[in-house]
Parts: C-alpha cells; sequence; structure tokens
C-alpha cells in the first residue's frame, strides 16, 4: 500500500515517493496495478485529478482559465485544457497519451502557455494564483477577463492591492480592466450584464432591495428590473413560480421585469443590449 504520507491527489517525483517510503519495486507495482499513474517521465499522480494529469502528461502544468474554474472563479470558457510549459521543456506529449508526441489533432483542445512564472504557489501540477489570473486576464476577450476579475474579488481569492501586482507585470494597454471591476456582482453574467448597461449609457444600480419584492439583480432608470437568470440557481418549476411572483409584485409597483438568459448574456452581448435599449427607448417615447 501507499504510505500515508503519499496524498490523493498529488503530482510527485520518483525522489517523493522514495522520501515517503516507498521501494523502487512498491513504486513499479503501484504503477502496474494502477493505484499509482505514471504521467510522464518523473511524474507521478496518486488516484485522479482533473485537468492537471493531462496538463502534466503533456509536459506542463494546468493554467489559467483551466486553473481558475476548478477555483470557481468564473471564465468564459473552459472548453480548451491550458497548460503552462517552461521554455526548457522538450518532447510534448498527448494529453491523453504519454507514449505519444504531441501533434496537430492533439494540440486542437489545447493552449499551451510559455512564459516565464512570476508569482508564487506553483506546484508540479499546476502554477500558482498569480499566474494564473495573469494568464486569464490575456487569454480571454476584455469583457469575459472582467468577469473574471470581478468573480476573483468577489470569491475574496484576491484583493484589489493583489490584482494590482497582477497587473504590473502585464501591459499597460490592460490595467482599464482592473478599473471595471468592483468585486459586487455574484456571476459572471452579472458583470457582463453591467458592462451592457455602461454601454448604453443607461443609469443602474446593481444588487437594490426593492420593499415587496426582494433584493434584484440590476434597477435601470429607476423603473427596469433586470435579473441574470441561470440554469444552475433558476431550475425547478417552484423557482419560475417564486421568479413570475416577484415580477407580479414588482409590476405592481410600478417597475418592468426584463429576465434574459445567462447563456444570452454571455455569448449574445447584441441581442441582449438591443432588447434594453429598445424598451428604454418605448418608456422615454411614452413619457415624452
Amino acid at each position: 500500500m501507499l504510505q500515508a504520507r503519499v496524498e490523493h491527489g498529488e503530482i510527485l517525483t520518483r525522489a517523493d515517493l522514495l522520501a515517503a517510503g516507498m521501494r523502487p519495486r512498491q513504486i513499479t507495482i503501484a504503477v502496474r496495478e494502477g493505484r499509482l499513474q505514471r504521467l510522464r517521465r518523473d511524474r507521478y499522480l496518486v488516484g485522479s485529478l482533473d485537468g492537471v494529469d493531462q496538463a502534466v502528461r503533456v509536459g506542463g502544468r494546468l493554467a489559467c482559465v483551466s486553473l481558475l474554474a476548478q477555483l470557481g472563479v468564473f471564465v468564459l470558457d473552459d472548453s480548451r485544457l491550458h497548460v503552462h510549459v517552461d521554455h526548457s521543456m522538450s518532447r510534448l506529449r498527448s494529453p491523453h497519451d504519454r507514449q505519444r508526441a504531441l501533434d496537430q489533432r492533439s494540440r486542437r483542445n489545447l493552449d499551451l502557455h510559455w512564459w516565464t512564472l512570476r508569482g508564487d504557489g506553483a506546484t508540479l501540477g499546476h502554477v500558482g494564483l498569480f499566474d494564473a489570473v495573469a494568464q486569464a486576464i490575456r487569454c480571454q476577450p476584455p469583457r469575459a477577463a472582467v468577469a473574471t476579475i470581478d468573480s476573483i474579488l468577489h470569491l475574496g481569492l484576491m484583493t484589489h492591492a493583489e490584482l494590482c501586482d497582477v497587473f504590473g507585470c502585464l501591459p499597460d494597454c490592460y490595467r482599464v480592466l482592473l478599473s471595471l471591476a468592483d468585486g459586487i456582482a455574484e456571476s459572471g453574467p452579472e458583470t457582463l450584464m453591467r458592462l451592457i448597461l455602461r454601454q448604453l449609457g443607461l443609469r443602474f444600480q446593481a444588487q437594490v432591495k426593492i420593499p415587496g419584492v426582494g433584493r434584484v439583480d440590476f434597477l435601470v432608470e429607476g423603473w427596469l428590473i433586470i435579473e441574470c437568470d441561470s440554469k444552475a440557481h433558476h431550475e425547478g418549476w417552484a423557482k419560475q413560480r417564486q421568479d413570475r411572483r416577484r415580477d407580479l409584485a414588482a409590476a405592481a409597483r410600478g417597475y418592468a421585469t426584463l429576465r434574459p438568459l445567462a447563456e444570452d448574456i454571455m455569448y449574445d452581448t447584441v441581442l441582449v443590449a438591443q432588447s434594453v435599449r429598445g424598451i428604454a427607448r418605448t418608456r422615454r417615447r411614452r413619457a415624452a
């Protein structure tokens, strides 16, 4: 059996395993029996660790949005595996087969980051939070990067001062993104919705408590409530009934309610912006 000092999900070298009390023959048997994975030369994994094992098998560390998504941080798209690779690394392998060289087919869903690590916290399996954030800011579209920064602030993973240090390692053109984040948004779609409202030039407040209605995501121009609905938080008929009764309570008090889907806020911002603009124009015309 593996020694207690070898933790499940930890990337280890052969020296680590020997220091934990394993003998060379025990290592060989553990690999053969599947209790220990040999990801590549001198890199072993006890158990499984989604994403990290693939990144190490390639020849690097889990990085960028792939790591942030595992930490619960909002990223717009984590469908591709992001791997940090040292400049000295050679003989990159397929993320699924250490015996196969990394080729064009293997790289279709893979993004490699070849920069020098700046922050602390890197392990054999993943980069530190500092570098993951810096990579994600450069790797994502500007709006998505702002939502990621908001999420990090909201979760308390980094302070504003620590994020300033991250931006100090990036080109000056990225600094404006930090000025657009405030950490108030409770989800990525809320941040993206805030940016849409800002772009439209509308007056709005976030996380407003309305008597008789409750707290709403946005109150726009003093009369339009916008709720950023997502499947994760609004599944089931019971929740839909509750939301519709809230909308009725809001209407009774003179408020209109718009509930764009989170997926539309994230991937069809033009449609959402047109919808908000159309409602606002209609109200202005009637007021005139």
